[in-house]
């Protein structure tokens, strides 16, 4: 086996290796007593409530998938909304997996399915993804306003990820433009392929700059991080102690499993234990956190896997009887 392949293998299993890793600390340091309390709260939840929290989900993936066409567009092409949002759907089911495989996915089954050259569908996703950290950036600084002390010390202690975020992009895009820039006077076969490659993606990511339906792109994109926070929101009223939270205090837990939904593959182990950390400086107790960030994470990743492996399945489906027409 090659060192590649090895680093291949370690990047997919590493990440679940420390989200189980983290379930079974979790376990093993939580007393008996305050484990019967979580378990007691997760089965008494509100279905009510947690049914509500997906379908506000299921509503910003919706979006997601409109606002996805918005910028696809620019460049001639459209896709209808039934396979855009299973595109999106199988994505995130594939991050589940391995982290930022969905991206990928998401971009070859286009190009598979639609005939979207793969380095434009790719662009317009990384162009989605600048679009979300900035939303991020924006929320913790609306939750700074109202929790300064707090939303500081979670920024510390998360200043490496959002560092490593920003710099990462940052090269992405300054090392975009300086591959466009070589290839264009490069010569020969290869060398037109690759410089048509790069301005394939260069053209993804500035259709955001072309669109036409810019109100409507950015009325999308706040309502899919207002789902977010509601779809959050609603799961405090399946546990009695945190039912009486108000949005500054939420909002800070919601940033914190933001934060640990980036560290493993879908938050896996380690999203509620940062949720319960942060509402317990609230003066949740540790049960109550803990069920809290288990219900959320819990409805909201099997709704992923459910639906995500029906869209795995739907979408050679839904092609193959659109030829047919």
């Amino acid at each position: 086996m090659g060192r590649a392949s090895l680093s291949s293998i370690l990047k997919a299993v590493a990440p679940i290796a420390i989200g189980l890793g983290l379930v079974l600390y979790s376990y093993l340091s939580t007393p008996e007593e305050v484990r019967s309390q979580i378990y007691r709260y997760v089965a008494q939840a509100d279905l009510r409530f947690v049914g509500l929290s997906l379908f506000i989900a299921l509503l910003s993936h919706l979006s997601r998938a409109i606002r996805w066409n918005y910028l696809l567009r620019p460049m001639g092409y459209s896709v209808a909304l039934i396979p855009s949002t299973l595109f999106v759907l199988m994505a995130y089911f594939a991050n589940l997996g391995i982290p930022r495989s969905g991206e990928f996915l998401r971009a070859s089954s286009l190009t598979t399915y639609e005939k979207v050259p793969f380095e434009k569908a790719f662009g317009t996703i990384v162009t989605e993804r600048v679009i979300d950290l900035i939303m991020l950036f924006i929320l913790i600084g609306l939750a700074m306003l109202m929790q300064t002390e707090l939303i500081l010390v979670l920024v510390a202690q998360n200043t490496f990820s959002l560092i490593f975020s920003v710099i990462f992009l940052l090269f992405a895009v300054i090392g975009l433009i300086l591959l466009v820039r070589i290839s264009s006077k490069a010569t020969g076969k290869w060398g037109m392929r690759l410089h048509s490659f790069f301005q394939g993606i260069q053209e993804g990511l500035t259709s955001v700059l072309n669109m036409r339906q810019t109100g409507k792109f950015i009325a999308h994109t706040l309502f899919i991080w207002v789902c977010y926070v509601a779809m959050f929101f609603v799961i405090k009223y399946t546990v009695p102690e945190t039912a009486e939270l108000g949005i500054s205090e939420l909002l800070v837990a919601f940033i914190a499993g933001s934060f640990a939904m980036t560290a493993t593959n879908g938050g896996v182990g380690l999203y509620p234990i940062a949720v319960r950390a942060s509402l317990g400086l609230f003066g949740v107790s540790f049960a109550s956190g803990e069920a809290f960030g288990w219900i959320v994470w819990t409805s909201q990743t099997l709704m992923i896997v459910i639906f995500g492996a029906i869209s795995f399945l739907s979408l050679p489906l839904w092609y193959s009887v659109r030829k047919k027409q």
